[in-house]
């Protein structure tokens, strides 16, 4: 037998947030933090108000947090006290615990739902009315208790994979930085030009932006942008998609991964195939190198080539270079282990939701 439903409005009260001056925001710290919508994904927030304020506005931690504009959102904020802005809303009032974490299961699918449903609008909103008649389901307490008990569950294990991801990806760039000035104890490494080592030709092949194909082939093989690169650890492609970028084919830089965004720019608006070469040298270390001295800077300056044929790197003999390297993907393979178990982890959370949601 379906659950019974509530509406939203009837089980909890709904606070919506207030029309801060944008003027009046401080980002030196001083006063409180400021929610603003965009603030609801990433639970963090950069703004600050030091000004007079309602109290019913402030906003704790692990309280509920939904974005009402564009892509809506559901979260619990993690910080200390802070103002809750315009287009974002909270829940409060709840009869219990239980129903509260209930509640906040239920939003995300909700959201979506309704979200089809406005879909011709050019600007997404959740108005007030809409938000207070969403049709809640709302099984008896023990049910919900054990529900939530199912999911808690498996949240707190997503939690434990994604801070496992973080500390990956901070190993990986604590590497990473050190690819640049590679030091060992009484080593004494030559300083060499990015010109003594690199090389590359032009075959002369051009991409043809609209070209897209469905399956794998000689001719059509995945494109990995540097962002997914190296932010994802080599682990997302989209398959057989050309766009319109200057591409580096790596004939030695992985097994099955042909294209990658190069780190540097070029002076002509052609989209061109370079082959990058190494002499003496590791390609993976000198691309490696090269990004790095990219985000070296806060703008992420991209390079002309010519203009890193003049960077000086410190260059270790190819043996610390392979060494550096393996270091590197071994990191990557074991953040690819858990970006495949975290994937795993949201499968098995919508399902038990799904079931859970119809009475299973």
């Amino acid at each position: 037998m379906p659950y019974p439903t509530k509406k939203l409005g009837e089980i909890c009260n709904i606070v919506y947030g207030f029309a801060f001056k944008a003027n009046a925001f401080n980002e030196i710290g001083k006063g409180l933090p400021v929610i603003r919508i965009g603030d609801v994904d990433k639970c963090k927030t950069n703004k600050f108000f030091d000004g007079k304020y309602d109290k019913k506005y402030l906003i704790k931690k692990n309280d509920i947090l939904l974005g009402l504009s564009g892509s809506f959102k559901a979260n619990r904020w993690e910080g200390d006290a802070a103002l809750l802005n315009q287009r974002v809303a909270t829940l409060r009032n709840f009869k219990d615990k239980i129903t509260e974490d209930f509640i906040f299961y239920q939003m995300p699918r909700l959201f979506v739902q309704f979200e089809k449903t406005i879909t011709q609008l050019s600007v997404k909103n959740i108005l007030t009315k809409h938000l207070e008649n969403l049709k809640i389901l709302y099984p008896p307490a023990e049910v919900q208790k054990q529900i939530v008990k199912r999911l808690d569950k498996i949240a707190e294990a997503q939690k434990l994979n994604d801070e496992l991801i973080q500390k990956a990806e901070e190993l990986y760039r604590s590497l990473r930085n050190n690819v640049v000035n590679v030091k060992i104890k009484k080593q004494k490494w030559p300083m060499i030009r990015f010109g003594d080592i690199l090389d590359y030709e032009q075959p002369g092949k051009y991409i043809v932006q609209t070209k897209i194909c469905k399956e794998k082939t000689e001719d059509c093989l995945p494109v990995l942008t540097a962002n997914k690169a190296f932010i994802l650890g080599y682990t997302e492609e989209k398959e057989g998609i050309y766009k319109d970028i200057p591409v580096i084919i790596f004939d030695d830089f992985t097994t099955d991964k042909k294209f990658v965004d190069f780190p540097f720019k070029v002076k002509s608006s052609a989209m061109k195939i370079l082959k990058l070469k190494t002499k003496n040298a590791n390609l993976r270390f000198v691309f490696e190198t090269m990004e790095k001295i990219k985000f070296n800077h806060e703008t992420h300056k991209r390079y002309y080539l010519s203009e890193y044929q003049h960077i000086k790197i410190t260059f270790p003999p190819l043996k610390i270079q392979k060494q550096i390297v393996a270091k590197l993907s071994a990191v990557q393979d074991y953040k690819k282990q858990l970006l495949g178990q975290k994937s795993k982890l949201k499968e098995l959370f919508d399902s038990v939701l799904t079931k859970s949601m119809k009475g299973n």
